[in-house]
């Protein structure tokens, strides 16, 4: 970088404050120590390094978000340059707004916690210094995805957590199921972003810039416009190519097998990735690009059927699973249903709302259920488990304030943003917009469905009989030594995290219920739910006020008849089997993921492998290879030789060759003066 560059980029971010500096560059730097010189430093200095720069990075992001919703503080510029193409320039960019802040806030106290608790979870791993290198370089990218004012920068953080969650969902290399695992996540997310890339390159194309600003002040020209041939609008194509993206990276139907299975990964991994950041940044590119979103009804629509079937069909796996992480991944995917259909109705503040207090939940679930495995010896079975909370208190509490909050029972927190996204489904349906009602049978379907499996998992897991007593387990830390489980309380660098989490999982949809449901952080919701904002404004609607209505409405008693039906399950087991029976074509289906899998695998795959052998052959072997570069070779090869009897080196031979020039020019020259 030369001398010119290196004052762009210093008076750029002068312009910059302070702390939104240290919040994107905090975490790469303690990634790049520790994944450099971890070895040298050992663990201790690992982890205290990595959590300091998260510490920094933490406390910015919540003097960004006091700043941005206290002082109405707002910035939008660029940090450097950071390539120029002909007129088209690329920069590293920021966007410092209501949105970007909540998403800050959210990112850096899941990803702080995260930390912590991997100082307990991973003692004994190994490859400890380069788990932190790792979480650490993830939210560096999460943070560039979430300031990014420009789609070259938002798909530089995109790209960037997904191979980020490569390395870390095969984080133990050595086991076959975790890099089919990876591997699986990292194919599916390639298909999503291709379709990301091809929107983004359409907005290039038709906008002539990537920054979003440009974007919005232009969709006014650009709304009415058709492509080519197919005669597609414009903007429904480059919406519905995006959503694509969010397909992949967000795991909605069909593009959500990956999901599950990256459970293969340390369960740290499982909280910061699949519950709070990674998994939600399709839901916050639609929202960041929601101005754009709310031309295309056709766009909305097709949101709102996958956020529906996510929320419903994938909710109903949960129900079924016995590995702990695995319910609790599957209950992730229901809830990204539901945030997809807030954004389908046009709801994207409400949708932002269940994001942030879903983060808080899923990611104390998440570490509840690592808590439990460690006190298991690495035992996940529920099956094998049972009587816990007697060993766990502290675990069980918060693992049971978390369910609470998962199945929407007043005043945790995910009350408040579900039971928005109920009225914003039903006033979708009332407006007429196609998929409305298959969003409110949806989202009201699955309030039954998410409290059976929230609450079979905390039966299962910590009542009833201790059936770890009648197996053995083998501790992967030590070889060849069995042992009955002794279940006992995690160290304080598990449980610490535990309790932080549950804070927000009970009082954040309490504190932030005005901003959210005041419209105030994003101005661009089109779902008219306005007798919120109104009733706020007047002071007639309160957080109090919703709670107390919930008791005269039906989502409450769904919920409670789903706490009900998972306690006769968990004390009818014989029955339950029987019922299992009754209806075993429905749960052979579910037990087989509604054969997505096998249509992947079995289909899908050899398909696009025989596809890509052909374009190997014939495109690069054939086309390529053989025409392009050998073929050139091979004729050059023989003009060569045809010439090279030319160069005899006798001049009566150059003579001849000069005479014959000269008379084909001169008989060239009189049929051009003649003709």
């Amino acid at each position: 970088m030369d001398n010119m560059m290196v004052n762009n980029v210093v008076n750029s971010l002068i312009g910059i404050p302070m702390y939104v500096k240290y919040i994107i560059f905090a975490p790469l730097l303690g990634s790049i120590i520790t994944g450099f010189f971890g070895f040298a430093i050992g663990k201790r200095l690992s982890h205290v390094i990595t959590i300091t720069c998260m510490l920094v990075a933490t406390a910015c992001s919540y003097f960004v978000f006091y700043d941005v919703h206290c002082h109405n503080y707002y910035f939008n510029g660029p940090l450097y340059n950071w390539l120029t193409v002909g007129n088209q320039t690329f920069n590293v960019g920021v966007l410092v707004d209501q949105l970007s802040s909540v998403m800050l806030v959210v990112v850096s106290t899941v990803s702080l916690l995260v930390h912590i608790y991997t100082i307990g979870y991973m003692a004994h791993e190994e490859g400890y210094q380069r788990f932190f290198s790792y979480i650490s370089l993830f939210t560096f990218m999460m943070y560039m995805l979430v300031l990014s004012n420009n789609f070259a920068q938002l798909f530089f953080g995109w790209e960037g957590v997904g191979l980020v969650s490569y390395l870390l969902i095969g984080f133990y290399f050595k086991k076959d199921t975790a890099i089919f695992a990876n591997l699986k996540a990292f194919l599916v997310n390639r298909i999503g972003d291709f379709g990301f890339l091809l929107g983004i390159g359409l907005v290039l194309a038709y906008v002539g810039s990537l920054d979003y600003a440009t974007l919005f002040a232009d969709l006014h020209n650009i709304q009415n416009i058709t492509l080519p041939i197919v005669h597609w609008n414009l903007i429904t194509t480059i919406c519905i190519l995006l959503f694509v993206g969010a397909m992949g990276k967000s795991a909605q139907f069909p593009l959500h097998v990956w999901l599950p299975d990256s459970m293969e990964g340390p369960t740290p991994i499982s909280a910061l990735i699949h519950a709070a950041t990674m998994v939600t940044a399709g839901i916050f590119m639609v929202s960041r690009l929601s101005p754009m979103f709310n031309l295309s009804h056709t766009a909305l629509t097709v949101i709102v059927i996958a956020g529906g079937i996510n929320c419903l069909f994938l909710g109903l796996l949960g129900i079924i699973q016995n590995d702990i992480k695995r319910v609790v991944a599957y209950s992730t995917l229901s809830q990204l249903g539901y945030m997809a259909v807030a954004l389908g109705c046009g709801a994207y503040s409400i949708a932002i709302f269940h994001l942030m207090t879903h983060a808080f939940f899923k990611g104390l679930l998440f570490l509840a259920a690592g808590s439990v495995i460690i006190a298991m010896h690495h035992e996940q079975d529920m099956r094998r488990m049972g009587g816990l909370a007697k060993y766990m208190p502290i675990t069980y509490v918060t693992m049971l304030i978390g369910s609470l909050a998962l199945a929407g029972i007043p005043p945790f927190a995910g009350f408040f943003s579900k039971d928005m996204i109920l009225d914003a489904a039903k006033v979708a349906y009332h407006s007429g917009l196609p998929g409305g009602a298959f969003a409110v049978f949806t989202v009201y379907a699955s309030i039954i469905v998410t409290a059976i499996y929230s609450f079979r998992l905390i039966f299962m897991t910590f009542h009833g009989e201790e059936r770890f007593r009648h197996v053995t387990h083998h501790d992967h830390h030590h070889n060849d030594h069995h042992h009955a489980v002794e279940p006992k309380e995690s160290p304080w660098v598990v449980t610490l995290p535990l309790v932080l989490l549950a804070i927000p999982s009970m009082v954040a949809g309490y504190v932030f219920f005005k901003d959210f449901a005041g419209n105030t952080i994003l101005s661009h919701d089109v779902t008219n739910i306005s007798w919120y904002v109104s009733m706020i404004q007047n002071e007639e609607h309160s957080p109090v006020r919703m709670i107390l209505e919930s008791f005269t409405d039906l989502p409450l008693y769904f919920a409670l008849a789903g706490i009900l039906i998972a306690y006769v399950m968990h004390k009818n087991p014989k029955a339950t089997d029987a019922f299992k029976q009754k209806i075993n074509v429905i749960y052979v289906i579910m037990d087989r993921k509604y054969f997505m899998d096998d249509l992947y695998i079995n289909i899908f795959a050899p398909l696009f492998r025989t596809l890509g052998r052909f374009l190997w052959n014939v495109g690069d072997m054939f086309m390529i290879d053989g025409l392009i570069v050998n073929g050139s070779a091979r004729v050059v090869n023989v003009y060569a030789k045809v010439f090279k009897k030319v160069q005899s080196g006798y001049v009566n031979t150059y003579a001849t060759f000069m005479a014959l020039g000269i008379i084909l020019l001169l008989t060239f020259c009189t049929r051009l003066i003649i003709g």
